[in-house]
């Protein structure tokens, strides 16, 4: 192996995502042509290498980087992207460009020799300058561990989680054997892990590498809905992605089996490749699934339908049959599941069990997966309501997160009523069980037609389709007489049937535009001035744009941009950020995008008084920027009058949200949907993601673009399958203990 230093002269190529770059790097004995993974480079800085010369057959001869050691000390450019990248607590990349131009290539020799000269920096006041030094300080020993940790290809974010997990052992294992990160260190993809292997120089069919790759699929297929694989497709899943062929990597699987917490079993005659965390789950809720239905209560049919009167009479309403079952089989069932589309009854339903139950002096627990479908819930039934996690009480045990409530601290109810259960995946169900002690009611409500979980199984569909839980179906629609086209048309949609749109008084239209761009323009303007002048609604709090997609013309990415740019525009009143792609503004509306259980908040009154403070944000809650400080790039978020402060690291969590995707609106209720209707992949194409999207509004649907997509979505009644072996279990279960 050969160390070359030199100058960086020229920058050719360079992939901001892996890093690899191709530069001209001037040294003693001339100029010459290098390749390989670097994680900063700019023209003008110092950099040394080792690696090999290779000769390529277009370009000549170059030399190939295996390790880059790079002289922070005398680069101003490099220590711009190191402060810039989060390392230092106080400093982001405004600070950190205000900095590096104050002292140029002796930024670190101010930091090392004379960091009072730090407050000369505009932002960099006493409080921020103590939060900057200790944090410098506390990195003393180990910034030169982080850059050869970068060396391999990694950003210095990436490199600093490595070290806070391995410490300087993190060198020998990323020589000996990278792919123990896969399993230890959150935010490492597989890929990731390839490069750095590539650096390291593995063979590509190192063992190691192959069983990572196995298990990184495996794995991966939880995100995509799937409780385990089937040999076949494991195999080839993992050779599309090594680019190898199966036959290496089959040897690998009983390896595999002992090595990678991964269950493996045949059935019927089909070997079948579990994720071991899903396995146990099935296997618990298949077990407690029985056991609990097997409970049954000893209400009198002739007290419910009393009570059931008694409800008629004071609220003036009249239920359907169905509804009367589902309320009798609620207290005579360990276990009920109740389900329907929109206008069914399902809310009034409750209702009654709700009001029954109390007055029988039972103890009920209202929740749903996510915290806006929880809200709904509250805001329907006018009890309390919350999420699953908070219900199980999700918290920091030691190093990770935990359920405080199992087998051994149950929850404390009669009656457990989940809303939204087609959300609820395999692991969330196997937890919420296992707090539910025997003899608790558990009510399961949910719409089989909405998109299922985001987690791996099918729980909604299995647990019905197992015959073992009582299932009461509504299917009369009872809002026809409020003229609900919305409610309507949902059911036609649902049976292939093309809605009927833009009648006098309705709440359903459709506007025909040709061509993406006419589209974005036309919902610009119906959000911004058609419906806010016509109907009064809100344009930033009523009316939400919901799309299949991210990326493209019609997706959330671009629409945000414009609605952003039309609904809150610049002003030198209005306090701004940018962090990566996305510019953050005083008034945005923003979406918090993944579940964050230790993110605080505060909790004020009308008069500005604090009434409760607490932990939690979750995915898929809405919010709105009240203010931002541009000194240490944070902001502040109001959640249903809850504050919460995004320090910069957060921002990651945050995301415009003017438009949405459907996915993301599961459990939401909105005024006023808008949906863009154009091309966009077939699995995107779909009556149950068009179905979900228009359920989701309450008042007005509105949908824009061309017809003949939107019939192709109607017809189109694609439902990706999921392989997902709870309800064979619990069949196979109910055959062993009998009725």
């Amino acid at each position: 192996m050969i160390e070359i230093s030199g100058i960086v002269e020229n920058i050719i190529f360079y992939n901001e995502h892996n890093h690899y770059s191709i530069a001209l790097l001037k040294t003693e004995d001339g100029s010459i042509t290098i390749v390989g993974h670097i994680p900063y480079i700019s023209v003008g800085m110092p950099l040394s290498a080792e690696g090999d010369m290779i000769y390529h057959e277009t370009y000549g001869e170059q030399f190939s980087i295996s390790k880059v050691n790079m002289d922070i000390e005398s680069d101003a450019a490099t220590m711009k992207l190191y402060l810039s990248s989060g390392a230092i607590v106080g400093i982001g990349p405004v600070i950190a460009e205000r900095i590096v131009n104050a002292f140029g290539d002796k930024t670190l020799d101010v930091f090392k020799n004379s960091p009072q000269r730090l407050m000369e920096v505009q932002g960099i006041g006493k409080a921020t300058y103590e939060k900057i030094i200790d944090s410098f300080d506390s990195q003393e020993g180990h910034r030169d561990v982080l850059i050869k940790i970068s060396g391999y290809g990694i950003s210095m974010n990436l490199a600093q989680k490595l070290y806070d997990n391995y410490g300087e052992q993190i060198l020998p294992i990323l020589e000996n054997n990278p792919y123990d990160v896969l399993e230890n260190v959150s935010g490492f993809g597989f890929k990731v892990i390839y490069n750095i292997s590539l650096n390291a120089f593995f063979e590509k069919e190192d063992d190691n590498r192959l069983e990572a790759a196995l298990a990184y699929v495996l794995s991966l297929s939880l995100n995509e809905g799937h409780s385990y694989l089937p040999k076949d497709v494991l195999l080839r899943k993992t050779s599309e992605l090594l680019g190898i062929g199966t036959e290496s990597l089959e040897p690998l699987l009983d390896r595999l089996a002992m090595n990678k917490n991964v269950h493996i079993l045949i059935d019927e005659g089909e070997v079948i490749c579990y994720n071991m965390s899903a396995h146990i789950a099935e296997n618990y809720i298949a077990n407690r699934v029985i056991e609990i239905s097997k409970f049954a209560g000893e209400m009198d049919r002739i007290n419910i339908d009393e009570r059931i009167e008694q409800i008629e009479k004071i609220d003036g309403i009249a239920f359907g049959e169905e509804q009367k079952t589902a309320i009798y089989e609620t207290f005579n069932n360990g276990s009920l599941i109740i389900t329907g589309g929109p206008g069914t009854g399902k809310t009034t339903t409750l209702n009654a069990i709700i009001k029954i139950g109390e007055a029988l002096g039972y103890k009920i627990k209202l929740i749903a997966p996510t915290g806006r479908a929880a809200n709904r819930m509250a805001e329907t039934t006018n009890r309390e309501a919350q999420t699953i996690h908070r219900l199980l009480e999700y918290q920091f045990a030691g190093d990770s997160m935990e359920f405080a409530r199992d087998e051994d601290n149950p929850i404390e109810a009669d009656i457990v009523i989940v809303d939204e259960m087609s959300m609820v995946d395999v692991n969330l169900f196997f937890n919420l069980l296992k707090a539910v002690s025997q003899g608790t009611r558990i009510v399961m409500v949910g719409d089989t037609d909405q998109l299922p979980s985001v987690g791996a199984g099918n729980v909604l569909r299995d647990l019905i389709s197992s015959e073992v839980i009582k299932v009461v179906t509504l299917d009369v629609i009872f809002r026809q007489d409020e003229a609900s086209a919305i409610v309507s048309n949902a059911h036609k949609i649902n049976k292939g049937s093309f809605p009927i749109v833009n009648e006098n008084g309705s709440d359903f239209f459709m506007f025909k535009s040709n061509s993406q761009e006419e589209t974005l323009k036309l919902i610009v303007e119906l959000v911004s001035k058609r419906l806010p002048k016509f109907y009064g609604y809100d344009p930033v709090k009523d009316i939400q744009v919901l799309t299949p997609m991210r990326k493209g013309k019609v997706g959330v990415n671009d629409l945000n941009i414009l609605l952003q740019k039309s609904l809150n525009k610049p002003s030198i009143n209005k306090g701004e950020i940018a962090y990566k792609d996305t510019v953050f503004r005083v008034g945005d509306k923003v979406m918090q995008i993944k579940n964050n259980y230790q993110l605080e908040w505060t909790q004020y009154d009308e008069d500005n008084n604090v009434v409760d403070i607490g932990m939690g944000i979750y995915n898929g809650d809405i919010g709105y920027i009240s203010s931002i400080n541009n000194y240490d790039d944070s902001l502040v978020v109001i959640f249903d009058n809850k504050r919460v402060v995004y320090e910069q690291k957060g921002l990651d969590e945050l995301a415009l949200s003017y438009a949405t995707t459907i996915h993301k609106s599961q459990g939401s209720e909105f005024p006023v949907v808008i949906m863009p209707i154009h091309y966009a992949p077939h699995m995107l194409l779909t009556r149950n993601l068009l179905y979900t999207g228009i359920t989701r509004a309450k008042s007005l649907v509105v949908l824009v673009g061309e017809e003949r997509f939107l019939r192709m979505m109607i017809q189109n009644n694609y439902i990706a399958d999921r392989y997902s072996g709870l309800d064979k279990k619990i069949k196979n279960l109910k055959d062993v203990y009998g009725e």
